[in-house]
């Protein structure tokens, strides 16, 4: 049997499905019966979202929405073990206790360079059209039977312990799943070639400092909006990079993609939307400004952005 994607889909699914069981089941969470709701309607995409009308998932999507915007989503108080139990196993597994996160990328590399090519009955081992995500499923799993073996627990504190992590995530788990998407629903929508006729009829980009200005610029804030560099790249790349900087300046496609790339992180550096950078580290390190990140990186990401504006001008001819 070949490890596919799916099969991965199914472990996500039911660990999501876990947590909003385990939300349910704590009357410590002011908000447990939306915040299981929240967590059971994305464990459901996982599991069954292939076999759901696209209809009925963009529903799903929305509620979730609604539960998020609406402030249903919150944390419980799990019990986590006491201080000195930490200390104690702390003290008697030493640094065994990075085993487990340095095998999650040797076995990760492993998968997808050694098992590639291995086939079973006939079929590959690991799914060759999703090799890496495969890989990095394996990888997850012997970690944490590693973890289990290491700390004599069972999966079930790990199911614990990632209900922990989510909760003190929240909603913002979603974000990248959700912004994964967006690029190609503005592909789609057309707003490349909104941008383009907006651009060329609004914006005098007969001047060449200007269009790259916009390029710039225009990354940077599609990139906050979106809180995707990837997804900001096709809509200005068509809108204003190949038909303006290439088209018209002779631009060199390579050093227009790389450093609008880099504008694009300058809006990542100021964005809520970019969420696994900014909002997650400031939920997980527990601080009472859940925008101190984004506070503390502006000041870099607008001298920043002006520096990718005249790199650009002076660099796209090379």
């Amino acid at each position: 049997m070949t490890l596919t994607i799916d099969h991965l889909y199914i472990v996500v699914g039911l660990l999501l499905g876990a947590v909003g069981v385990m939300n349910l089941l704590d009357r410590s969470n002011p908000r447990r019966f939306t915040t299981a709701l929240f967590w059971s309607l994305y464990a459901t995409l996982y599991l069954a979202g292939e076999r759901i009308a696209p209809a009925w998932i963009g529903a799903l999507m929305i509620a979730m929405a609604l539960l998020a915007g609406f402030g249903g989503v919150r944390a419980g108080k799990p019990v986590p073990l006491s201080d000195d139990a930490r200390r104690a196993s702390a003290a008697r597994l030493g640094n065994r206790l990075f085993i487990p996160a340095l095998l999650l990328p040797l076995v990760t590399v492993a998968c997808a360079t050694v098992l590639k090519d291995v086939h079973v009955g006939g079929l590959p081992l690991l799914d060759p059209a999703h090799l890496t995500l495969a890989s990095l499923g394996c990888g997850a799993l012997v970690a944490l039977l590693t973890a289990c073996w290491l700390t004599r627990a069972t999966p079930l504190q790990g199911v614990r312990e990632a209900r922990r992590l989510i909760d003190a995530m929240g909603w913002a788990v979603v974000l990248p799943h959700v912004l994964a998407v967006l690029g190609l629903l503005f592909s789609e929508a057309g707003v490349g070639k909104a941008v383009a006729h907006l651009t060329t009829s609004y914006i005098g980009l007969d001047l060449r400092f200007v269009a790259v200005a916009v390029f710039c610029l225009g990354m940077a804030l599609f990139t906050v909006v979106m809180g995707n560099g990837f997804a900001a790249f096709p809509v200005m790349a068509g809108g204003v990079g190949i038909p303006v900087l290439v088209g018209v300046y002779g631009a060199n496609p390579a050093v227009m993609a790389a450093i609008g790339m880099f504008s694009a992180y300058c809006g990542t550096l100021m964005t809520p939307m970019a969420a696994n950078f900014n909002i997650v580290p400031a939920a997980l390190l527990e601080l009472p400004d859940k925008n101190a990140v984004i506070r503390a990186q502006i000041p870099t990401a607008l001298p920043l952005l002006v520096a990718n504006i005249f790199l650009l001008y002076f660099l796209m001819n090379l």
